[in-house]
C-alpha cells in the first residue's frame, strides 16, 4: 500500500470487467477499454505517490476509457504514444512522425496534386477569365470556382475550377502505427489505483496495489535517444517478491484497416515489427528492446495460421523487481528525397539499419532506467522549465482528480475562482508540453500533434502549414510549376495551397461541392507562414539562419506576389489587389480580400526590414517591393455599420458568425491592424475621395467586427481554436473581461478531462484537434505581455505590460518571456499591478527603438543596446 499527497478516501463505485488478453484481442469500445482489470475496489481521492508537489500535472483515480478524452500523451517529436493507464494489462497506442498512407508510395504517378505541363495554356486562360469576370461583375464576385451540385447523371458542369484543380487522389493521411500491449501475470483485486502525467518531468505513470505489492509503470519518450521507454517496478515489504511474468506483444487489430505486420525476434531481447500502411505503401519498423536486471528476457515466435504474418512476443521471467522496454521506430520516408533528382519519390532507405544503429548507439543493454530517465528529464527542463515559467498565483490541487477539477471549471470563474486559476495555469503548461513532445523531430507537429489512432485521421492529420522550415525550403512539388500554369506570370518556385501532406502536395484540391471556399487559399497561405519566418528572425536575430533559410523563403513568397497582385480594375483606384481570393473557408470568390491584403502587405514590410541583414544585393527586387508597398491595398476598410470590412467590396453581414476571424488576422496574430499607422497605411479611397483613418478608428472597427462574430459556437463549427482566437483578439484590444470570458469558455466547452481540445464537444468519443491546445499559451501571454510587429525598423517597438490582465489573476509572475528585438522579460505583479519588471537584451541583438508601457503610461522610451539590462520597481 502506498501513501499519496493527502488522506485517502475509499470509493467502490468503479468496476471494470476483465477483457481477454493477447495480441489479436478485440474491444467493444471504439479506441477504449484496452486494459484488463479485475476490480478497482478501493480508489483513493488524492494524488498518487511521485505526483509533483507543485501540482504541475494531471492525475486520475481510474483508467482512461475514451482515447481522445481520457488517455495521456507522451512524445519526442519522432515518436508518440498514448496511455490509458492499465494495470495487469496496459495497451499503448503508438505513432511514428512520418507514417503516412498515399503519396508516391501508393502511386508512382502521384505528383502532388499538380496539373500536367500540357494543361498550362488552359489554366492560364481560365485564370484570366476568372479575373476578368470578378472585376467586371457589379458585385465583384464570380461563381467560376464553385462546384455546383452533382447532376443526376453524376457529372457536373465544366467550370473553371475543373481546369484549375485536382481531386484529392492519393493525398493520403497520417496514420497510427498500432498498439503495444504489456501483460502482467498478477492476480487479486486492484486497490489504491492512480495514474498521472507529470508536467515537471514529461512522464506518464500508473501506480496500483495488488495484495502486498505495489506496482509502478512509467512511460516516457526521450528526444536525445529518439526512443520511448516503458518501465515497471514492484515494491513490497517482502524483499523476495519479484515481478510476475511480464510479456510484451504488438497488435494492429485495434486499428481498423492497418495490415497485420511481420513480428519476429531480432534477438533474445528484441522484438522486430515491420509493416505497411497499405499495399503498396510506406514501410515502418519498430525495434523494442527489453531489460530485466535479475531476471530473464526471452523472445518467442508464435504459431500462426498458414498464410498469416509471423508473430512473436517478449517475455520477462525470473527474479527481476524491475523491467523496461525501450523502442525506436521509423519509416522509409526521406524528406531529402523530395527533389527532382529523386523524382520526388520521398523514398529513403529501409529504416532497419538506422534503428539497429540507434539501439547500439544508446547502448540500451548497458544502461539503467535511472540514467534513461535522468537524460530525458534534463533535456525536458533545458527546453521548457529552465528558460521560462509562468505563475498565476495558483495553489497546487493534489486532493482532487483532474477530471473532477475540469468538470467543476466554470466560465468566468463564477464561484470557483481558485479552481479556475489552477486549471488555467495547468492548461498553459500542458499546451507547452504538447508542443515540446510533438515538434522536435524531423517533421513539425501536424494537426493532431503526433497523436492519431486511425489509418485515416481527421483532416488527414495534415500540416496546416508547410513544414517550418525544412519543407517550405524544399518547395517540393511546387518546383514542378503547377502554380506557374495557374499564375502564368509568376516565376517564384515557392507555392502551396492550404493543405499539405508530407509528399509536397501543393495543388488546389476540389473534393466536394463548394470546396473552393477552403481550398482556394493560393499563395496568400504562404504569407501567413511568413509571419513565422519573420518572427523567428525578429525574436532571435539569428543572422546565419536568416541568410540561409529565412530570407530565401520570404523573398520567394514576395516574388510570387509581386507577379500575382494586379491593378484594381473594379474600383479603378490604382491599388494592387489579389484576384481571385476569398476570406478563408468562407465565400464569395472575389478580389481584394482583407485577409489576403493584410498578409501580403506585412510580408512586403518583412522584406524591407530584413533586406540589409540578408546580405542580398538585389536592390532592384527591394525597389519593386517598395513600389508595391506604396500601391498595394492594405486591406483596411471601414464599412457602413462601423465594421472592418472582410472584403474590399462591402459584403459584411451583421449576422455572420463564421468560425474564422480572417479579416482580423492583422489584429492577431498579425500586426497590420494591431500596429496600424495612418502615415504608412493610409489613405484609402472611399466613394472617390481619399480618407485617412486614425488608429483608434481602425481598432474600433476591428472590435465591432469581433463582437458581431460571436463566441465561437455558430452553426458552422463549435471548436476550441475559434474561441481561443477570439480571446487573443480581445486581449489585443485590451479587453480583459471579454478575453477571460472567451478563454474560460474555451476550456469549459471544448477541453476534455485529459485537457485535449475536442473539435465537437457534443461528440462522446470526440475528435482531438490540437489547434486550441497550442494556441492557449500564446493567448494567455497576449493578455500579459504584448509587443506586436511594426511596419519598419524606425517605428518604436511598443512593449505593453499586463494589457488585458483579468480580475481572476490578481497575482503572478513570468520568468524568461521573449519578445522582439532579442529582449527577455521577467515580470511580477501583485494586486493586479506590476511591481517589478526586468528587461535584458541579447548580446547579439542590434539596437532597437523601444517604448515600454503600462496602463497607457510610457515607462521607458529609449534605444536598446546589446547586453542592456534594465529593472523597474514599484511600477
Amino acid at each position: 500500500m502506498f501513501v499519496g499527497h493527502c488522506t485517502r478516501a475509499i470509493r467502490d463505485d468503479n468496476k471494470l470487467r476483465l477483457l481477454p488478453t493477447g495480441p489479436r484481442m478485440k474491444t467493444t469500445l471504439s479506441g477504449s477499454g484496452l486494459w484488463a482489470l479485475l476490480s478497482l475496489a478501493t480508489i483513493g481521492r488524492c494524488a498518487p505517490p511521485g505526483f509533483p508537489s507543485s501540482g504541475n500535472g494531471l492525475w486520475y483515480d481510474k483508467p482512461g476509457m475514451v482515447w481522445a478524452r481520457e488517455w495521456l500523451p507522451v512524445g519526442n517529436g519522432y515518436l508518440g504514444a498514448m496511455s490509458p493507464g492499465g494495470t495487469i494489462q496496459e495497451t499503448l497506442q503508438l505513432n511514428i512522425e512520418s507514417l503516412w498512407s498515399g503519396g508516391p508510395f501508393a502511386d508512382p504517378n502521384y505528383n502532388g496534386g499538380n496539373k500536367q505541363p500540357s494543361e498550362r495554356a488552359a489554366m492560364a486562360e481560365a485564370m484570366k477569365k476568372i479575373r476578368r469576370s470578378v472585376f467586371e461583375s457589379p458585385i465583384g464576385e464570380t461563381d467560376s470556382l464553385l462546384r455546383p451540385s452533382l447532376q443526376a447523371s453524376g457529372a457536373h458542369a465544366s467550370l473553371d475550377i475543373d481546369v484549375l484543380t485536382t481531386d484529392i487522389g492519393q493525398f493520403g493521411s497520417y496514420a497510427g502505427a498500432g498498439y503495444l500491449i504489456s501483460n502482467l501475470n498478477a492476480t487479486g483485486p486492484v486497490t489504491y489505483y492512480g495514474r498521472y502525467l507529470d508536467l515537471d518531468q514529461a512522464i506518464v505513470k500508473t501506480v496500483w496495489t495488488q495484495g502486498a505489492a505495489t506496482y509502478q509503470r512509467t512511460l516516457l519518450c526521450s528526444n536525445p535517444s529518439r526512443s520511448c521507454t516503458q518501465y515497471i517496478n514492484i515494491t513490497s515489504s517482502t524483499t523476495s517478491v519479484a515481478l510476475p511474468t511480464l510479456s510484451y506483444v504488438f497488435s494492429s487489430a485495434f486499428q481498423d484497416g492497418l495490415p497485420a505486420p511481420n513480428i519476429t525476434c531480432l534477438n533474445t531481447n528484441t522484438l522486430k515489427v515491420r509493416g505497411f500502411v497499405g499495399a503498396p505503401s510506406m514501410l515502418y519498423e519498430f525495434l523494442a528492446h527489453a531489460m530485466a536486471p535479475g531476471g530473464s528476457v526471452s523472445c518467442a515466435q508464435f504459431s500462426v495460421p498458414p498464410g498469416s504474418p509471423p508473430n512473436a512476443t517478449l517475455e520477462v521471467t525470473g527474479s527481476a523487481r524491475e523491467a523496461w522496454l525501450s523502442w525506436v521506430g521509423d519509416t522509409n520516408y526521406d524528406l531529402d528525397a523530395g527533389t527532382p533528382a529523386s523524382n520526388f519519390s520521398y523514398r529513403g532507405a529501409d529504416p532497419h539499419n538506422k534503428l539497429v544503429s540507434l539501439l547500439a548507439k544508446r547502448n540500451f543493454t548497458g544502461v539503467s532506467f535511472k540514467s534513461i530517465l535522468q537524460e530525458h528529464v534534463a533535456d525536458y527542463k533545458t527546453i521548457t522549465t529552465t528558460p521560462f515559467s509562468l505563475d498565476l498565483g495558483q495553489s497546487a490541487k493534489v486532493d482532487t482528480p483532474t477530471d473532477i477539477l475540469v468538470g467543476q471549471y466554470q466560465v468566468d470563474a463564477t464561484g470557483n475562482a481558485a479552481g479556475n486559476l489552477f486549471i488555467d495555469w495547468l492548461t498553459f503548461n500542458f499546451g507547452r508540453y504538447l508542443l515540446f513532445s510533438s515538434a522536435r523531430g524531423v517533421l513539425p507537429a501536424n494537426l493532431q500533434g503526433k497523436w492519431a489512432k486511425d489509418l485515416e485521421n481527421p483532416w488527414w492529420g495534415s500540416y496546416g502549414q508547410p513544414f517550418l522550415f525544412a519543407y517550405t525550403d524544399h518547395g517540393a512539388y511546387s518546383a514542378r510549376d503547377s502554380p506557374r500554369y495557374q499564375y502564368p506570370d509568376v516565376t517564384a518556385p515557392l507555392f502551396s495551397f492550404i493543405e499539405a501532406n508530407i509528399f509536397g502536395q501543393s495543388g488546389m484540391m476540389a473534393g466536394d461541392p463548394g470546396s473552393a471556399e477552403w481550398a482556394d487559399y493560393a499563395g496568400v497561405f504562404q504569407c501567413l507562414m511568413m509571419l513565422h519566418v519573420w518572427d523567428h528572425f525578429d525574436y532571435t536575430n539569428d543572422v546565419q539562419w536568416w541568410k540561409s533559410t529565412g530570407w530565401p523563403l520570404l523573398k520567394g513568397v514576395a516574388v510570387f506576389h509581386l507577379n500575382n497582385i494586379v491593378e484594381d480594375l473594379h474600383f479603378n483606384d490604382s491599388t494592387l489587389v489579389v484576384n481571385p481570393c476569398n476570406s478563408p473557408e468562407q465565400l464569395p470568390i472575389t478580389f481584394g480580400c482583407a485577409h489576403s491584403q493584410q498578409l501580403i502587405w506585412q510580408a512586403f514590410t518583412g522584406v524591407e526590414k530584413g533586406f540589409i541583414a540578408s546580405g542580398d544585393t538585389d536592390t532592384k527586387f527591394l525597389e519593386s517591393v517598395r513600389d508595391a508597398l506604396a500601391r498595394i491595398d492594405k486591406g483596411i476598410h471601414i464599412g457602413s455599420w462601423g465594421q472592418l470590412q472582410e472584403w474590399k467590396v462591402e459584403k459584411d453581414n451583421t449576422l455572420d458568425m463564421h468560425r474564422h476571424l480572417s479579416h482580423l488576422v492583422g489584429l492577431f496574430p498579425g500586426s497590420a491592424v494591431a500596429s496600424y499607422d495612418p502615415t504608412i497605411q493610409g489613405p484609402v479611397v472611399v466613394n472617390g475621395s481619399k480618407v485617412t483613418y486614425t488608429k483608434q478608428q481602425v481598432l474600433q472597427a476591428a472590435r465591432t467586427s469581433l463582437v458581431h462574430r460571436g463566441n465561437g459556437t455558430a452553426s458552422d463549427a463549435d471548436s476550441g481554436w475559434e474561441k481561443a482566437w477570439r480571446a487573443a483578439a480581445y486581449a489585443q484590444l485590451g479587453d480583459a473581461q471579454n478575453f477571460y470570458h472567451l478563454l474560460s469558455y474555451c476550456i469549459k466547452r471544448n477541453f476534455a478531462t485529459n485537457l485535449f481540445s475536442i473539435y465537437d464537444p457534443t461528440d462522446p468519443i470526440g475528435v482531438f484537434q490540437i489547434d486550441a491546445n497550442l494556441a492557449y499559451p500564446a493567448v494567455v501571454m497576449n493578455a500579459l505581455l504584448q509587443a506586436p510587429d511594426v511596419p519598419n525598423l524606425e517605428t518604436p517597438l511598443k512593449i505593453t505590460l499586463l494589457p488585458a490582465l483579468p480580475s481572476q489573476w490578481p497575482n503572478g509572475s513570468i520568468r524568461g518571456a521573449r519578445v522582439r528585438g532579442g529582449i527577455t522579460i521577467d515580470l511580477t505583479w501583485q494586486d493586479w499591478k506590476p511591481v517589478k519588471a526586468v528587461f535584458k537584451v541579447d548580446q547579439t541583438a542590434p539596437p532597437r527603438k523601444v517604448e515600454v508601457l503600462y496602463a497607457g503610461k510610457v515607462l521607458l522610451s529609449s534605444t536598446t543596446s546589446p547586453g542592456l539590462s534594465k529593472t523597474f520597481i514599484s511600477l
